[in-house]
């Protein structure tokens, strides 16, 4: 006879998660889905086992909104080995090319130009889109190169840190779906030199705070303490946690009544005063604003819902 299966409790929120270098993602999110022995989780874009920094780790219900998140913005510092090429654009590949570094400050300058605004950038077969049902890095992984479109990104901001013997950091905001690792790759080609990251870590994921991010070993010395205090850990652990809508910060906010919020909550759309012309909203109900959901507006200029917060009992 099959043992039931172990149910963790409903906690929702969203960890800012400082993550270490060589762990995958999903690594760190099954840590810390037990150390908060939580029911569900899931993170909000995946960084490659070379990369550290922030990983926001979505528990419970905020699960259902972390997809705002992974169309956010996002703030990188690399730095670039230059003179040699990999085949995955990281320290982590082989090294397939080494050529010599002959550009100027100028050459730089101008390449490091061409990469800033709109562009269309064409992802690292290392990457985890899909070609017909499959990632791209498992093709990779057979020596297998598919097909890949040129996608439409947006780099912000692309400050130069410093260039020194083989090296050069440098710190991108960027749009959504944007490889810093295909951008060092490029950028290396237009030197002439070729180039691969050796060190990438993301400082910011929307507006989220970076004092708020915590470390694996920071989680497991507060689950130590409420041991030794004799404690439920979840003492130490829930105040950590952002908003569960805090995925869903961006965009505008709209508080229904409770006489119109139940129905609201029943899939129903719902007149309110003062909603944006259109587009999703945040939806709160009530004098304290409780979270309830997203809602889209629609042409009558009611609030209709899209995605909806489970209520489960206190």
């Amino acid at each position: 006879m099959s043992r039931p299966r172990r149910r963790g409790r409903d906690i929702h929120g969203v960890l800012l998660l400082d993550k270490p270098q060589g762990a995958s993602s999903n690594d760190v999110l099954q840590k810390v889905k037990r150390l908060y022995n939580a029911n569900r989780a899931g993170h909000t874009g995946a960084l490659d086992p070379l990369a550290t920094g922030m990983l926001p780790i979505c528990l419970g219900e905020a699960t259902k909104f972390s997809q705002y998140l992974l169309d956010s913005d996002k703030r990188y510092r690399v730095i670039a080995k230059l003179g040699q090429r990999t085949d995955t654009s990281d320290a982590d590949g082989q090294v397939v090319e080494e050529r010599p570094l002959t550009f100027s400050d100028a050459d730089l300058a101008d390449a490091m130009e061409s990469f800033r605004g709109d562009t269309m950038q064409v992802p690292s077969m290392y990457s985890a889109l899909k070609y017909q049902g499959k990632k791209l890095y498992e093709y990779a992984r057979q020596g297998i190169e598919v097909p890949r479109e040129a996608r439409p990104i947006t780099v912000y901001e692309l400050l130069f840190i410093r260039h020194e013997g083989d090296e050069l950091e440098l710190e991108i905001h960027c749009s959504k779906g944007t490889y810093i690792r295909t951008i060092i790759d490029d950028l290396g080609e237009k030197l002439g030199c070729g180039a691969h990251v050796i060190m990438l870590r993301r400082l910011a994921v929307s507006r989220y705070p970076v004092e708020r991010m915590v470390t694996l070993e920071q989680l497991q010395a507060r689950v130590a303490e409420a041991e030794a205090r004799d404690i439920p850990a979840a003492q130490l652990l829930d105040p950590l946690l952002m908003p569960m809508d805090s995925p869903a910060s961006d965009f505008p906010l709209v508080n229904l009544p409770l006489t119109s919020s139940v129905y609201f909550k029943n899939g129903n759309p719902v007149r309110t005063a003062g909603a944006p012309a259109g587009g999703l909203v945040r939806v709160t109900e009530g004098e304290e604003g409780k979270f309830i959901g997203m809602g889209e507006i629609d042409d009558e200029g009611r609030v209709a819902p899209r995605r909806l917060v489970v209520e489960y009992p206190q």
